[in-house]
């Protein structure tokens, strides 16, 4: 299994990465645990290039499914390729902490802090010349591509899984089944991505009703975390919010939990979605 602490040391990173420059363009995968970026990397390969030259770069929320590990490790195996695990150390409730404020679908320090900084730091040790970087967006989320072109300049992106053959997430699950690989829980479950053990400040209403349904344990969890938060800043926040009449109020995880059998179809329709590298 991957180990969730195997941060590089600084000097040791630094020399590894001057022996990389020497060697030429390196194409960094941001890999999060989720079919996208294992299927980009596998179009990598495809294309020819070598597997020497391929960094697969894993920044680790301390949140996650026993599952997405698991599957790193598996994917990681298949591909030959060793996982470069370059992570804060802190989990998203000490993020939160430390700044002060909770994460909500419209500012989301956790991400900013866990994924974006991260990788921001790992990839700046390259000149912009010397890397490619690869997200693992596909055909259905180009205007995401087009948003992170600009937002990582002045380093290139690319996503292949906006381009032909196009490949839909039940084609990923069966090819992920004729190669053994485990599919995992979060993605049995109908969660939409793999990431934060089924939950994200940036999901909606929709989103946790799901997770109370089907993993009622991560939810409590949750549902206790933002509670703390709440005492901690002594202020009425909440992850989430709904609309009445135009206007919006926040919506506690008791309150979602409380209410959910009066959910309206609209709320279930909020799915939100995980956008980690997405300014």
């Amino acid at each position: 299994m991957i180990k969730k602490e195997t941060i590089p040391r600084k000097k040791s990173l630094k020399r590894k990465v001057a022996k990389i420059y020497r060697t030429g363009l390196k194409h960094i995968v941001l890999f999060s645990g989720g079919l996208g970026s294992y299927f980009t990397t596998r179009r990598l390969i495809e294309r020819g290039i070598d597997k020497k030259d391929i960094i697969l770069l894993f920044t680790d929320t301390k949140i996650e499914d026993d599952d997405l590990y698991k599957f790193l490790d598996e994917t990681t195996k298949r591909l030959e390729i060793p996982l470069t695990n370059y992570s804060d150390g802190r989990d998203i409730w000490q993020v939160f902490r430390d700044s002060r404020f909770l994460g909500n679908s419209r500012a989301d320090p956790c991400s900013e802090d866990l994924k974006r900084k991260m990788s921001r730091k790992f990839i700046q040790q390259f000149y912009p010349e010397n890397c490619i970087i690869y997200l693992g967006f596909d055909w259905s989320e180009i205007n995401r591509y087009e948003k992170a072109k600009k937002a990582w300049l002045p380093y290139h992106i690319e996503c292949p899984l906006i381009d032909k053959p196009y490949l839909g997430k039940e084609d990923m699950k069966i090819i992920l089944a004729d190669e053994g690989i485990s599919l995992p829980k979060l993605y049995r479950l109908g969660f939409a991505h793999n990431n934060c053990g089924g939950g994200c400040v940036k999901a909606g209403i929709g989103h946790f009703a799901h997770l109370l349904d089907a993993l009622p344990d991560v939810f409590n969890d949750w549902e206790k975390q933002e509670q703390g938060m709440r005492d901690y800043l002594n202020q009425d926040v909440s992850i989430l919010n709904r609309i009445k009449n135009g206007i919006p109020y926040n919506l506690t995880l008791k309150q979602l939990r409380e209410e959910r059998m009066g959910l309206t179809e609209d709320e279930l329709c909020d799915i939100g979605g995980c956008n980690c590298f997405q300014e």
